[in-house]
């Protein structure tokens, strides 16, 4: 009888690990719907990346580990800030996914804010950021960041020359101020070709699953790649403190790009292994006198699949 059991979960347990390779394969099936001929452009531009197998293997490794860091963050009631910026279809929200893909979502949140209100524009400019700030035992990711007044707001106008001056004299004294309370903070700068840009941006355009991320902002950021380039290059050199310096990660090819943030943040953290209790499933307890209720149909998903 044992033995029949321990088959029974064993069988159980390599379905289990099927449907997460295929949690993993429906994540990585970002080939767009393309046309014969920019599929053939696309393919030219990019030599072979690492092998799916390959890939996957590395990948596993890598959240397997950020497992164990987000539990030395949470037992030791760490804080962990990491920023997320870069040109538009950089890479950046790929990276975020693999990330929190096997983490606790509790305690490991994404921040993407939106436009500020005409409320929040007479605020303080960083005050809207500071809310989602960690507690103790919180990793928060965000996607895009304090620096969109140093880029966007810059390159499209929405901030003036005199607002953003502001922003470098204070930015460096925040962050220190933020690492002094206790807060690690983390700064990704995902870095492509203009090239790669425009791959990726007709890739949506023709891809219908992929249409809802490209904006009017983001065409423009096409129009005003060079305004990018300058202002990201004095982001860097008037904003890069030891507290919290920058780091680039190179993201023509998404998977190495992936694989390469995801292991040098783990790599900026001291984390070892923490104790843990023993987990023991519980035996039911069996009432002979319960009957499980009858359900009308109707309640019922239908099962078309």
């Amino acid at each position: 009888m044992d033995k029949k059991r321990d088959e029974t979960e064993l069988d159980w347990l390599e379905a289990e690990l099927a449907d997460t390779l295929d949690e993993d394969y429906e994540l990585e099936l970002s080939e767009p719907a393309l046309s014969m001929e920019i599929r053939k452009i696309y393919q030219k531009a990019h030599p072979p990346s690492l092998e799916r197998r390959d890939y996957l293997r590395k990948l596993l490794y890598l959240q397997s580990e950020l497992i164990k860091m987000h539990d030395w963050v949470q037992y030791h009631g760490e804080k962990v800030v990491v920023l997320f910026e870069g040109r538009d279809s950089a890479g950046k929200g790929g990276v975020i996914k693999r990330i929190t893909q096997r983490l606790n979502p509790r305690a490991c949140r994404v921040v993407a804010l939106p436009a500020p209100s005409e409320r929040e524009k007479s605020q303080w400019y960083f005050q809207r950021y500071v809310p989602h700030l960690p507690a103790a035992g919180e990793i928060v990711l965000f996607d895009r960041s304090w620096y969109n007044r140093a880029g966007v707001e810059r390159v499209m106008g929405f901030a003036d020359e005199s607002q953003v001056e502001q922003f470098f004299d204070d930015v460096p004294e925040f962050e220190r101020m933020l690492v002094r309370s206790g807060i690690r903070v983390f700064k990704y700068w995902f870095s492509i070709t203009d090239e790669e840009q425009q791959m990726r941006f007709l890739m949506r355009i023709h891809d219908p699953l992929k249409q809802w991320k490209l904006s009017p902002m983001d065409l423009q950021s096409r129009v005003r790649w060079e305004q990018y380039t300058k202002a990201k290059e004095e982001m860097m050199h008037r904003t890069n403190i030891p507290e919290a310096p920058w780091y680039i990660v190179p993201g023509n090819d998404k998977k190495r790009a992936r694989l390469n943030c995801i292991d040098h943040l783990l790599s900026r953290i001291p984390y070892e292994p923490v104790p843990h209790e023993d987990v023991t499933l519980p035996e039911r307890t069996y009432n002979p006198e319960y009957e499980r209720a009858v359900l009308p149909p109707e309640l019922y998903v239908p099962s078309k699949y």
